[in-house]
């Protein structure tokens, strides 16, 4: 009886458990338990993709610390603009008491000493130093810049220099790890990490730029004062951004900041270092976001894409056939769901490029092929770089392009990108200024300039303008 009692209840068992469903997440649980054991483990060893020991040693010789010597007027202080607001949250310093210095980094994109930076890092400096991770230190040249994405281009003479090289921002996820890395304050490169918290983020920074491009990778990466134009690179070692903004009210890291995409960098960079200026794609629309109060006002069934409010006439939306009205979903079979990732998508882009337009009107999906045009209505590129000019009386000038004339009312100038010892610093003209006449002639180019001051021997009366729109006019003894 004991006997068939103990095989009766063990038959039992064996069926309850046979019959009886396993916990689905068991070997979930199973190896949470094992994970939690290794890291609570003395000996244990952080998995291979969450080292940032490679990504530090690729990135950190390659970015560098910026000076720079402001020689703004006094004056210009009264009205700041937001860049200039924003420039002396990330480096201090007292606007009261022009010349003054400044700081922040840069990032070096290849060896032979081509340098970028945030365009509010070099402002409107007259001298830019770089001062490299090893401590050699050299007197950059502004090769251009574009306010419009707050970026510019440097250049020293140096050869054989560590970079970092270039990554995607196509393939880059929120929640990825991230490195940032800066030169702040002569402290050689420090590095911060965090993950990517969004992608495409306007943060209406830079609202007072005509094309402005805002399309940041925000971060929660720790970046201070001075790491303006450092390096936001992946784990892989690869420049992914540059560093360009925190989300603060009393200018220091709080939580968030903001990277300009390296899609966008590597575009601008590579037109800065050919033409010297900015080839500045334009689809010539106006567009809104669309939200559920668009929707319900215009009786659209999907929050998808960017609204057109209207088109320029005879612009490449206008002969492509898109009108008032259309909603944008698609760019080139990618999709479009703000207007930062429309204009980033469009400024990748060349004048002459054809793009192909996915939109819906009247609650159809229609397509169109674009050709997109310049600030200038035309689809050919501007003029290549010209070989520099010699430096004239200790500057280096540059004739003005299409978007400043567009931006100050003018047809004609040459502006002061770099000044150094010379008659036009002693006689107070600071860098930025915008020569318009001498001696009451216009000057359309360089060569003008050049002309006159060879048959000029001796007063040179200077009309001009700032870039903020303020005229002055300077005296220059023989």
């Amino acid at each position: 009886m004991f006997l068939s009692a103990t095989m009766g209840a063990g038959f039992a068992l064996g069926a309850f458990l046979l019959l009886t469903p396993q916990d689905p997440y068991s070997s979930i649980k199973q190896s949470q338990q094992q994970s939690f054991a290794r890291l609570t483990d003395s000996n244990a060893v952080v998995p291979e993709g969450l080292n940032f020991l490679y990504a530090s040693r690729v990135a950190s010789p390659a970015v560098v610390h910026i000076k720079t010597t402001m020689l703004r007027r006094e004056a210009n202080y009264g009205e700041s603009s937001e860049i200039e607001d924003m420039m002396r949250h990330f480096h201090g310093g007292n606007p009261m008491h022009p010349p003054r210095q400044s700081s922040g980094s840069g990032v070096i994109i290849s060896e032979d000493g081509y340098i970028a930076t945030n365009y509010h890092v070099i402002g409107d400096a007259g001298k830019i130093e770089v001062i490299l991770n090893d401590k050699r230190s050299y007197i950059a040249t502004l090769i251009g810049q574009d306010p419009a994405t707050d970026l510019a281009l440097l250049k020293i003479n140096a050869t054989q220099l560590p970079f970092i090289p270039y990554g995607s921002t196509k393939s880059l996820q929120v929640g990825e790890w991230v490195l940032a890395v800066g030169n702040p304050f002569d402290l050689t490169s420090t590095v911060t990490a965090g993950i990517v918290s969004a992608k495409g983020r306007s943060i209406n920074l830079l609202k007072d730029q005509q094309y402005a491009i805002e399309s940041f990778i925000q971060t929660d990466a720790a970046v201070n004062p001075g790491n303006s134009g450092g390096a936001l690179v992946n784990l892989k070692g690869e420049l992914i951004g540059i560093n360009t903004a925190i989300a603060t009210q009393t200018g220091y890291y709080t939580g968030y900041s903001f990277a300009v995409p390296i899609d966008l960098v590597k575009k601008v960079m590579e037109d800065l270092r050919k033409f010297g200026e900015i080839q500045r794609a334009i689809l010539g629309v106006s567009i809104q976001e669309v939200d559920a109060l668009l929707a319900e006002e215009m009786k659209l069934k999907s929050l998808n894409g960017v609204y057109i409010r209207s088109v320029i006439k005879n612009g490449a939306a206008h002969l492509a056939g898109i009108k008032a009205g259309d909603i944008i979903q698609e760019i080139d079979g990618i999709k479009i769901n703000s207007s930062a990732e429309l204009q980033t998508s469009i400024a990748l882009h060349q004048p002459g490029d054809k793009i192909k337009v996915t939109f819906v009107r009247n609650q159809q999906i229609k397509t169109a092929t674009a050709t997109l045009r310049n600030q200038e209505g035309k689809i050919k590129l501007l003029s290549s770089l010209k070989p520099r000019e010699p430096l004239i009386l200790g500057a280096k000038l540059r004739e003005l392009n299409t978007e400043e004339k567009s931006q100050l009312g003018l047809d004609y100038g040459v502006k002061i990108i770099w000044l150094g010892e010379g008659k036009f610093q002693k006689s107070g003209i600071k860098q930025g200024f915008i020569i318009t006449k001498m001696n009451e002639q216009e000057i359309h180019s360089i060569t003008d300039l050049s002309k006159l001051l060879q048959q000029q021997q001796q007063l040179i009366a200077l009309d001009g303008v700032y870039p903020d729109g303020k005229k002055d006019y300077y005296a220059i003894g023989s």
